[in-house]
């Protein structure tokens, strides 16, 4: 059986190409979906043209469409960790993620998604995440509950008016003075899923502070001033600290380990504390997380 998250919806315009309907255009660009699974998909109403009623199979082929489908996992494995509701009011809700969970459907997720689940919950399918943290990372998570003040809450992270501190364990760094600045330029890496430093000005940039120390591991606080993909997991890296437990950085791990989630040793990286002042009140909020990252 298919397990189809409330806000799973995905969107394509449909590629150049020489096919004779939208069902034979879907077909070829998702070759890894047979046609039957597509022809399902159909008749239940789970494609959409741009208006949003269902397409018949046999619609026309036309460049550029836009053809809404929903995302769906046949037997989607669930994740034993349960996200906390820290704050929630007409404008904005604040999540505190376990590890392993990602906050929006991807790959081989859908309904095990903070986003799912909340929007579940709360029956509110508006609810939209503000910003976005790995799915190993544990930690705060911002989300719009009202359509009409969301673009207000978006600029806080668009402008760089949020504060954001992180804390991470990793190898300790004797050597090296702190607190300290570190930047970085991060460009693509290979495979497509990871970063690496690159040649040029820097376009990262996250202060590093050392919180704790416990012989061979410190516990670090990072706050970050850019929010570039896995900043700060390759910005530890580089400094010869790769946080515990990642199996991107330093080193990426072989695939068959990597595809088995291993829940006694989450990436020991946590999102703990947002502060910013309120776009729409003026008010100062703070929010803090309530894990804690076990040595």
């Amino acid at each position: 059986m298919s397990a189809t998250a409330p806000n799973a919806r995905s969107t394509l315009h449909l590629p150049q190409g020489d096919w004779l309907t939208v069902l034979d255009c879907l077909c070829a660009h998702f070759p890894a979906i047979d046609r039957v699974t597509w022809l399902d998909r159909f008749a239940r109403g789970r494609v959409l043209g741009a208006d949003g009623q269902p397409l018949a199979p046999p619609h026309p082929y036309q460049v550029g469409l836009k053809v809404h489908y929903f995302r769906e996992v046949p037997d989607e494995k669930p994740i034993p960790f349960e996200e906390q509701v820290l704050h929630l009011d007409e404008h904005l809700l604040v999540a505190d993620k376990p590890h392993f969970l990602p906050v929006i459907p991807a790959g081989e997720y859908v309904n095990e998604t903070l986003l799912a689940r909340l929007s579940k919950r709360l029956d509110n399918p508006d609810l939209v995440p503000i910003h976005r943290i790995d799915r190993l990372t544990a930690g705060l998570v911002l989300f719009s509950t009202n359509p009409e003040s969301r673009g207000r809450y978006q600029a806080l992270f668009r402008e760089r008016r949020i504060d954001k501190r992180y804390e991470a364990i990793c190898p300790a760094l004797p050597d090296l003075d702190f607190p300290r600045r570190e930047q970085l330029h991060m460009v693509e890496g290979e495979p497509f899923f990871l970063m690496k430093q690159g040649e040029g000005a820097p376009n990262s940039e996250t202060r590093i502070e050392v919180l704790e120390r416990r012989d061979a591991f410190w516990r670090y606080a990072l706050f970050p001033v850019t929010g570039r993909k896995h900043q700060l997991r390759l910005q530890m890296a580089t400094l010869g600290a790769g946080i515990c437990n990642d199996p991107f950085y330093p080193e990426l791990i072989e695939r068959s380990r990597r595809d088995q989630d291993d829940y006694a040793k989450p990436l020991k990286l946590l999102a703990r504390g947002l502060e910013f002042r309120d776009p729409l009140s003026g008010e100062p909020r703070h929010f803090e997380s309530c894990l804690a990252l076990d040595w």
